[in-house]
C-alpha cells in the first residue's frame, strides 16, 4: 500500500475522512474502474457523476467492502485500511445506503430498521431513535408505519435513517436521486447539508 500525503507541520490539517489511491477494478470482460483516486475531508459531500456502466457503484461497493479491489489503497483517517467486507466498513464508521432497498415489506418501518441495530436496543427504544433523527434530519416518516404503504421516496427515507443510527463518518447513497421526484432531491440535498 502506499502512503497517502501527509504534513508534519504545526497546525497542519487533520488527514483526509477518506482517501482512495489508484484503486482499479477489473472484471473479466471490462475494467469498471481504472486507477481512480479520491480524497474526502470530514465536512464535505462529494458527488461520483457518469454515464451507466462507468462503475461509480462498483467504487462505492470498493469503499464500502462488497466489492475487492485489484489494485489500489484505501486510507481512513489517515491509516492504511483493508474494507474485506460491510461489517467491517461499519465498524470503521463507513454507511451506505444502495439504490435498490433492503427493507422487508411486511414489516413496519421501525421492524426494518431494529433488523440491521444492535440487538440490545429494544424495538421501542429503536423507534424513539428514529423519530429523533427523523426529526433531527427533516426527514419525515412514521416508524410504525408498515413499508408496504410507504412511497419510494419514504423508503429511502427509511434507509437513510437507517445509516444515520450508526452515526457513520462517511455516509455513501448509491445513485440517491434516481427514484426521486424533483421535490424529494430538493429535499435530500437539504438534509445532506446538515
Amino acid at each position: 500500500m502506499s502512503s497517502p500525503p501527509t504534513s508534519t507541520a504545526p497546525g497542519a490539517s487533520p488527514p483526509p475522512r477518506l482517501q482512495l489511491t489508484g484503486i482499479t477494478k477489473r472484471y473479466p470482460a471490462v475494467v469498471a474502474n481504472s486507477d481512480v483516486s479520491l480524497t474526502v475531508l470530514p465536512g464535505e459531500i462529494h458527488a461520483v457523476l457518469g454515464e451507466n456502466g462507468a462503475g461509480k457503484s462498483t467504487l462505492m461497493k470498493i469503499i464500502y467492502g462488497s466489492v475487492k479491489p485489484d489494485e489500489g489503497s484505501v486510507f481512513f483517517n489517515g491509516q492504511a485500511v483493508q474494507v474485506r467486507n460491510p461489517q467491517e466498513a461499519r465498524a470503521l464508521g463507513i454507511a451506505m445506503v444502495f439504490q435498490h432497498f433492503s427493507l422487508f415489506d411486511t414489516l413496519t418501518v421501525a421492524e426494518n430498521v431494529w433488523l440491521g441495530l444492535d440487538k440490545s436496543l429494544t424495538l421501542a427504544e429503536v423507534t424513539s431513535r428514529i423519530t429523533a433523527k427523523a426529526t433531527e434530519y427533516g426527514l419525515d416518516i412514521d416508524p410504525l408505519r408498515p413499508v408496504h404503504t410507504l412511497s419510494v421516496g419514504e423508503m429511502q427515507r427509511v434507509e437513510i435513517i437507517r445509516a444515520l443510527l450508526t452515526n457513520p463518518k462517511v455516509l455513501i447513497l448509491d445513485e440517491p436521486t434516481s427514484v426521486l421526484t424533483p421535490q424529494a432531491v430538493e429535499k435530500l440535498f437539504v438534509v445532506l447539508r446538515k
